[in-house]
């Protein structure tokens, strides 16, 4: 809107991680992050009864799931002594909310860890293809899927011998998720042969946000995901580029993060103003940026279909308010807000509730931004040029 440690410290954990989700990033054999509107008071506000529509109204107006009928089939299943996760999961799944998911309590504090950029997997990333497969998106370089030889394209058919073609990625995250150490057995097609590959579960961790230098005072900027203290570093970047440098803020496969880190981000490039706005349950809301950012440097952001909800926001509000121009490939388009429901037995069911619109009015859920300037291959090169036409360089 696209993971947290021991779930023990509920309340804290709210509060730290995913109250508002608007970012969605399926990070398979990884904590799945999604980006979370990290505020103190956040926890209560989300567990109140929300302000505006009814839940019902709100689900019928958007097609998800009723948040009390969640809560309630839980309850009823835990006073059964049933699952109460698995029967708020059914609701969920015959609502059609495409993005509420239901997380156990183990599942949702690796949740938590991932919204710090670490986490315990195999270093896959995946999404769900046109086809309804589970396919590998990439894998994280020196990671077990790395050493193993996985690889972009792969198709993962089951793991640990549950069959993964129709569930939801987060319930496939879920099944690629446990201890440092353990064993995990995933069976995958490639080029129409089977492939079985047994790994174990490390400590992963990645680098949000890395900075370097093109010919002709270019200062490329790739944010991979925003992860807690990424906004900041961009800002970083941005205030250590040279005198004179135009930027390329790179999003590619950036699918999302914490709504609080893009909006730093793009407060890196602009003075105050509207970022987005987005709804919950018919209650209006607004995010704004910090005033002092560099409005000055030209600056292209480089888009392809991998980049998702907050990545979204972010080149959006760059786009809209005129201070990039926007290369590359049409955007996922994401734009739903998600929004956590304790449920009886500790689980939480996050729930769509809205859409976020960008300061121009569009909503890109199921949209996605169609860039200035279209490239695929070779985008790099493309984007470099544009600034060399906006002045920078030699």
């Amino acid at each position: 809107m696209l993971g947290l440690p021991a779930f023990c410290h509920r309340p804290r954990d709210l509060r730290r991680g995913a109250v508002l989700t608007l970012a969605f990033l399926a990070a398979v054999g990884t904590a799945g992050t999604m980006g979370c509107w990290d505020r103190e008071d956040a926890a209560a506000a989300a567990l109140s009864a929300p302000t505006g529509a009814t839940a019902p109204e709100a689900a019928r107006a958007a097609g998800t799931a009723d948040r009390e009928a969640v809560a309630r089939a839980a309850a009823e299943a835990v006073a059964e002594g049933k699952s109460g996760k698995k029967a708020a999961q059914e609701v969920v799944s015959r609502s059609g909310d495409r993005w509420g998911t239901v997380y156990d309590q183990g599942e949702y504090a690796a949740f938590a860890e991932g919204l710090d950029g670490a986490w315990t997997g195999v270093g896959l990333w995946a999404g769900r293809g046109r086809d309804g497969m589970i396919r590998v998106d990439k894998v994280q370089p020196d990671s077990p899927a790395a050493r193993a030889g996985l690889r972009a394209g792969d198709r993962l058919l089951s793991v640990d011998g549950h069959a993964v073609t129709g569930l939801a990625v987060p319930d496939v995250i879920s099944l690629l998720r446990g201890e440092a150490g353990t064993p995990v057995v995933l069976s995958l097609s490639r080029d129409g042969a089977d492939l079985t590959e047994t790994l174990r579960r490390e400590q992963l961790r990645t680098e949000p946000v890395t900075v370097r230098q093109l010919p002709g005072g270019i200062t490329v900027i790739k944010v991979a995901s925003f992860t807690r203290g990424s906004g900041e570093r961009v800002k970083a970047a941005v205030r250590a580029a040279p005198a004179g440098a135009g930027f390329l803020l790179d999003l590619r496969g950036n699918r999302g993060g914490l709504v609080t880190e893009a909006v730093t981000a793009a407060s890196a490039f602009l003075d105050g103003g509207l970022v987005a706005t987005y709804d919950v349950r018919g209650d209006q809301r607004a995010l704004y940026a910090a005033p002092g950012g560099d409005t000055a440097r030209p600056l292209v952001a480089l888009v392809d279909g991998g980049t998702m909800s907050a990545a979204e926001l972010v080149t959006g509000a760059l786009q809209d308010r005129g201070r990039a121009v926007a290369v590359g490939s049409r955007t996922f388009g994401k734009g739903s807000v998600q929004m956590p429901t304790e449920l009886p037995d500790g689980s939480v069911a996050e729930l769509t509730v809205g859409t976020y619109r960008t300061p121009g009015g569009r909503s890109l859920d199921g949209s996605g931004i169609t860039p200035d300037l279209a490239a695929g291959e070779g985008a790099e090169e493309r984007a470099a040029q544009v600034l060399g036409g906006l002045g920078v360089g030699p």
